[in-house]
């Protein structure tokens, strides 16, 4: 009996071991199936029309295709359509792709994609995006017709672009005034939950066209501190986090179980003059701004390596960028000169806006530092992303910081966003700039064919705009990612939309 016993009592104990075993193995499977990424501010809406901004885009990126998909390369990719044709020189076919499903279970068709680019140019955030467009025609349920006002050299890299996501009539219908909380799109996942200032959560989409994404769920957290991103790294509590501050870049270096993945952008910081208000509407105020700010000492002290001095608003990776553009060296002498021929000799106070960003913040801090020295003071006001959005594109600040990506790689969206008059406030030109001989190079650029007619056009578009410099742009910046080494297949986008879709756990490291 005692020796049954001992059997019994010893089948029982390994049971139980197995059982704990197998429970912790699913545990651990269940883990590896949910992807957490930590960015440095909540979305301010999934609704692609009703926001421009990045990490708004990050999470739509996810959730939506477009007609056309860019490379790594920054070239046009089939997306949605699966083929296009070029009509004439104002008159492209998309042919799309069948069988395609969206969240809701309705299938693409071409009504979708008119209502969509129809929806999109009359957005005021991105209408200009679509702005070229003159009419969108449905030939059958898979070919769509697209007709631009005059001949349009970047179409493809616009159609490319997140704000061109295609949504589904019906799901925009029903959703109204809360679509933009609860989108559905055709994307390799779809929206579960979201906890607005915290986090939202992304599930896998079983019936996406490409195949399903290994990973099941995915988590978008809102951590606004560069420190307490990396600190999530080194807990394992973030698989991946977006923007690591040039402070912490060395910490992710040396944990063995992370990489820094940091590469060139399509990125530039700038600060931003509101020319609506006195005295910035004074170029020779804006001028000695310029002046007066010593910009190496804020690329060597804030980005750390991590960006290099700007001449332009556009960068050398975006085509039509200007190396002979307009650069201001730090000279205190001249800054004091110009301020004295505007009649501020004595110099003014101001408000620099900015937003609850720890790289930001630091560069109002030195700027304000610098200004001091022209005898100019600067109270420095931190705004959360959305009212900084809001605020900023009614024109309620006087100067403020921000950046901005030329997410389609051409210069007329680098510059034609922030610089038509066409697109003051919220699509982009936050500064009010209006100059109507800068409105007609950039009109007659986009409608060029001809890429050396583009390049010059836009070189003395350039050129005006460093002049008359409704902005300064402060650096041209790389972007990077911390990530944990278990997580397999990631690329950095260069337009910062950084895509999940394929990634995978690696199966032989925990992830806790």
């Amino acid at each position: 009996m005692k020796a049954k016993l001992k059997i019994l009592t010893l089948g029982a104990t390994l049971f139980l071991l197995a059982a704990c075993s197998d429970g912790e193995k699913e545990k651990k499977v269940e883990q590896k199936n949910k992807l957490v990424i930590a960015q440095g501010a909540d979305a301010k809406s999934l609704d692609p029309h009703a926001t421009n901004d990045q990490p708004s885009s990050r999470v739509s990126a996810q959730i939506y295709d477009r007609l056309i998909e860019q490379d790594e390369n920054m070239l046009p990719q089939p997306g949605l359509a699966e083929k296009w044709e070029q009509v004439d020189s104002r008159t492209m076919l998309f042919h799309l792709r069948k069988g395609v499903k969206f969240h809701n279970g309705e299938e693409l068709k071409a009504s979708d994609v008119k209502f969509t680019l129809d929806k999109m140019t009359k957005s005021p955030s991105v209408a200009h995006i679509a702005g070229a467009i003159e009419s969108v025609d449905v030939v059958d349920d898979y070919t769509v017709k697209v007709t631009t006002k005059t001949a349009f050299a970047p179409l493809l890299n616009h159609l490319a672009h997140t704000a061109s996501s295609i949504l589904n009539e019906k799901a925009v219908t029903e959703g109204g005034s809360q679509y933009g909380q609860k989108p559905v799109g055709t994307g390799s996942y779809m929206i579960e939950n979201w906890t607005a200032g915290d986090s939202i959560t992304l599930k896998v989409n079983p019936e996406y066209y490409k195949g399903v994404s290994p990973i099941e769920t995915v988590v978008f957290r809102n951590i606004p501190e560069g420190t307490n991103r990396t600190i999530g790294l080194e807990t394992k509590e973030v698989d991946i986090a977006y923007d690591i501050e040039p402070i912490d870049k060395n910490r992710v270096k040396e944990e063995k179980d992370l990489t820094l993945i940091e590469e060139p952008s399509l990125s530039t910081a700038y600060l931003g003059f509101n020319m609506n208000k006195k005295p910035f509407n004074d170029i020779r105020v804006r001028q000695a701004i310029a002046y007066a700010i010593d910009e190496q000492a804020i690329v060597d002290a804030v980005y750390q390596g991590a960006g290099t001095l700007a001449n332009s608003p556009i960068g050398p990776l975006v085509f039509g960028y200007s190396k002979d553009s307009k650069a201001y060296n730090y000279n205190i002498e001249k800054a004091k000169e110009l301020l004295k021929e505007a009649g501020y000799e004595n110099g003014f106070s101001f408000k620099l806006w900015t937003n609850d960003n720890a790289i930001r913040r630091d560069i109002a801090t030195i700027v304000q530092d610098q200004l001091k020295q022209v005898g100019i003071n600067v109270t420095i006001e931190t705004l959360e992303w959305g009212a900084y959005l809001d605020g900023t594109s009614r024109g309620d600040h006087d100067m403020f910081i921000l950046g901005w990506v030329s997410v389609t790689g051409d210069a007329d969206y680098g510059l034609y966003a922030l610089f038509h008059s066409s697109t003051k406030g919220g699509a982009g030109n936050r500064s009010f700039y209006d100059n109507p001989e800068v409105d007609k190079l950039l009109d007659t650029a986009r409608a060029s064919t001809s890429p050396e007619e583009r390049v010059e056009l836009y070189g003395k578009a350039q050129g005006i705009i460093q002049e008359e410099l409704p902005i300064l742009t402060l650096a041209y910046t790389t972007h990077n990612v911390g990530i944990q080494n278990n997580v397999k297949g990631f690329k950095l986008n260069p337009a910062g939309h950084h895509k999940i879709y394929g990634l995978s756990f690696d199966n032989g490291v925990d992830n806790k």
